[in-house]
């Protein structure tokens, strides 16, 4: 049964807007004689322009969300355009990401740095600001990258929720401010979101209001046609409240900001009822709104339905003098922020000024010292992820930013420790977050947290990195430092079987550019892993850690940090017969199978390798150094893909060439022929051929 939809009155039919952009004109020095319509038409015209310039865009949301968005920045919004990276502005996230270019022209029409009529008119070219959709580090306030649908409602619950940590921390001088969040029908079909607002919702994050572009439109067309959820039941359900309204009636949509502002007992979502391509005279409400430019008739008409009669690109001196008053209006309190942060504990000082990592670095480097050299001295076998955890032990007292956390796995995967305290809905002053089952929007999640300023580490099972991984190459694409710690890394995990022993995971992994997927052998190697991540600023990290145990490998206390060079020699019998490369377990057996061939008469040297990426960024002299040239094995309980780059045609791989099985650890590695004595077999075999 289709359901009944209220069609919201157009602006257009209510007042004559030809005749209030004639007064604009004449009263050029009169900013007060402005309207409403005056201001939303700004956005809607630099939209529909920039995407018919590109000759590829969405217009149809930014069209539909202007009333909306004027009046949230215009009335509500906490900024200053020309100190967009001011701690407690307000953040703005365009969940719906398509629709960028409302973002852009809100960016240039308040007056951000780097936002030009250039970079709007450039929409869609090479090199421009203006990417297809929001692009973090393109140009000052674009608070995070979106597109791919539901991750901006996920990122913000993280920022949502890095508020209220911060806020406990510092105090309402400091921190104080709203997420708003602007999301479409696409990103509330998306599985992330019911992940994402469960998860706001049990944690009562008031401080989140989320704004739905209830436009019932989908690029199929209605969105009848595969979903008929009540949206504002379905919030309500998760603990939420929720308002429907007009999405273009200026004093509703003002109105329902007060309201969610004043109430910050539990998150909000304002539904939004518009349409999509407002003032399109044959696309608005339709599907052809959506995806593509208008033309150059429909745009025609567009203008003289919103009594828009100016030139493309072309906004009036007065509208557009209005919009940079609306940039400017936090500037005041963005300078009286300041000057209360000057007179605030240099910790509060330090924390919200400096990047967390970069000033806990001396720090970071004594604790994983420390780490190292008790290690050093422990002669008991432990998994990796034990010694994370034993790792994390030292770093929490020295880096307060270090946001652990883990989706409901917390005792498998070693994440929390005796330091930590568990961020509840009624406590925000700790730093352990219980995720629950929602690995998907942990990840977005951390991705959130880390642009507000914190170090996040979240875990689960390495194979769960499947419900992670568009929110880890979002990571990677935002550049940021964001740790993920990824437990029962291989076959090695037995019983529960190849439903949860990943094969293809860490090829995967490796495959997604800016990501260093870490794989330490032993307790030495765990904690400069952990120490590489911590020094990785602009790089999120993957930490692949076993549940069997791993013996040590390096007993002597060093303070240098092997695993920084991503492959290194763990053992040199002098003039080599062969190499042995191996990560992980691995690692263990390769030095297993060295110690055979050495009675053979087979000098074979053991390469451990805790990361592809970082050897890759070496110089070819240190590689081949490390290689050798001779013979080589590629040793991993994993497919072979990748291994290649460091195998010649006639080296070999030992690893996985399918999926696992369900038995004891032990039997798995025979079964599988990944074994001291098949490593031994294929090292005399390929001596002999060479």
């Amino acid at each position: 049964m289709q359901r009944e939809t209220k069609k919201p009155r157009m602006l257009a039919e209510q007042s004559d807007i030809g005749k209030l952009m004639s007064t604009a004109q004449t009263n050029s020095g009169d900013n007060a004689s402005l309207s409403h319509q005056d201001m939303a038409n700004a956005i809607r015209a630099l939209s529909m322009d920039a995407v018919q310039a590109a000759k590829s865009g969405h217009p149809g949301m930014p069209l539909g969300m202007a009333d909306v968005a004027t009046v949230l920045f215009q009335d509500h919004l906490t900024f200053d355009a020309s100190n967009p990276q001011w701690p407690n502005r307000d953040r703005f996230i365009l969940s719906a990401g398509h629709g960028s270019m409302l973002l852009y022209s809100l960016l240039y029409l308040t007056g951000f740095p780097d936002m030009t009529i250039e970079q709007i008119k450039n929409f869609r070219q090479l090199g421009s600001k203006t990417a297809g959709h929001p692009e973090y580090g393109h140009a000052p306030g674009i608070e995070t990258t979106t597109g791919p649908l539901g991750q901006g409602i996920a990122n913000s619950v993280g920022m949502a929720l890095a508020e209220r940590m911060l806020n406990a921390q510092f105090g309402d001088d400091l921190i104080d401010y709203h997420t708003y969040c602007i999301a479409g029908d696409g990103c509330l079909m998306e599985g992330i979101s019911h992940e994402a607002i469960s998860l706001a919702g049990h944690l009562k994050l008031g401080k989140l209001i989320v704004l739905f572009d209830d436009n019932s439109i989908s690029i199929d067309g209605s969105t009848d046609l595969s979903v008929s959820d009540d949206q504002a039941l379905r919030f309500k359900a998760s603990g939420w409240n929720t308002i429907k309204i007009d999405g273009h009636d200026p004093q509703q949509i003002s109105k329902a900001l007060s309201q969610a502002k004043a109430d910050s007992s539990k998150p909000w979502l304002i539904a939004c009822k518009t349409v999509i391509g407002y003032g399109a005279p044959t696309r608005a409400g339709t599907a052809k709104a959506h995806g593509e430019p208008f033309g150059a008739e429909e745009i025609a008409g567009t203008r003289e339905k919103l009594g828009w009669p100016y030139k493309p690109f072309e906004i009036p001196t007065p509208i557009l003098e209005a919009w940079r008053q609306v940039g400017a209006k936090g500037t005041a309190s963005a300078k009286q922020w300041d000057q209360k942060l000057e007179q605030a504990d240099p910790k509060a000082k330090q924390a919200l000024t400096l990047n967390a990592a970069k000033a806990r670095a001396p720090a970071i480097k004594e604790a994983i010292t420390q780490a190292k050299a008790a290690f050093a001295r422990d002669e008991k076998e432990r998994a990796t992820r034990v010694w994370s955890q034993m790792t994390i032990e030292h770093l929490v007292p020295v880096v307060p930013e270090l946001i652990g956390g883990s989706a409901d796995l917390s005792g498998s995967n070693g994440t929390k420790t005796k330091h930590h305290k568990a961020v509840t809905p009624s406590d925000f002053s700790g730093n352990y977050i219980h995720y629950g089952v929602r690995e998907h929007a942990m990840a977005a999640a951390m991705n959130g947290i880390a642009l507000s300023g914190l170090i996040p580490y979240g875990a689960t099972f390495l194979v769960f990195t499947d419900y992670c991984r568009p929110a880890i190459r979002l990571s990677a694409l935002m550049r940021q430092q964001v740790i993920y710690v990824m437990t029962h890394d291989s076959i090695g995990l037995g019983e529960d079987g190849p439903t949860h022993q990943p094969v293809e995971h860490l090829a995967a992994l490796r495959a997604i550019p800016n990501l260093n997927v870490l794989r330490p052998g032993d307790p030495i190697e765990t904690a400069e892993c952990w120490q590489i991540a911590l020094n990785s600023h602009e790089t999120p990290s993957i930490l692949v850690l076993t549940r069997q145990a791993v013996p040590l490998m390096r007993e002597e206390n060093e303070t240098s940090n092997k695993s920084q060079l991503g492959a290194y020699v763990l053992h040199e019998p002098g003039k080599r017969d062969l190499t042995l490369l191996a990560t992980g377990s691995e690692v263990g057996l390769a030095m297993s199978a060295a110690k055979t061939l050495e009675s053979d008469g087979i000098a074979a040297a053991v390469v451990s390798m805790p990361s592809m990426e970082l050897f890759r960024a070496q110089s070819s002299d240190h590689q081949n150094e490390v290689l050798g040239d001779v013979p080589r094995i590629g040793i991993e309980a994993a497919v072979e893909q990748g291994w290649r780059e460091w195998l010649r045609p006639t080296d070999r791989f030992i690893g996985m060439s399918g999926f696992g099985a369900s038995a004891p650890a032990a039997q798995l590695f025979e079964q599988f022929g990944i074994t001291i004595d098949n490593v031994a077999k294929t090292a005399r075999e390929l001596v002999k051929a060479s």
